[in-house]
């Protein structure tokens, strides 16, 4: 899949909770927050669906726009 540079604008609080992620778990900055971003946006959940192949498209969409739903009603 393509990549595209960005540039954001965190505090330093959480520039600092993804270094000590990174280093912890090996792994570099940037994947770290991509992996944090489809986690919350649900892009993995999507994922892990389309892996098992044991559902439908319809259905596959159905549960993830649910899973989407529901962490959009929670309280951040």
């Amino acid at each position: 899949m393509a990549k595209t540079r960005t540039t954001l604008t965190v505090e330093d609080e959480v520039l600092r909770a993804v270094k000590i992620r990174a280093a912890r778990t090996g792994k570099g900055e940037s994947q770290v927050i991509e992996e944090a971003l489809r986690r919350d946006l649900g892009l993995d959940l999507l994922d892990q669906i389309w892996a098992h192949e044991t559902m439908n498209e319809d259905e596959a969409m159905a549960l993830a726009l649910e899973a989407q739903h529901r962490s959009r009603q929670s309280p951040r």
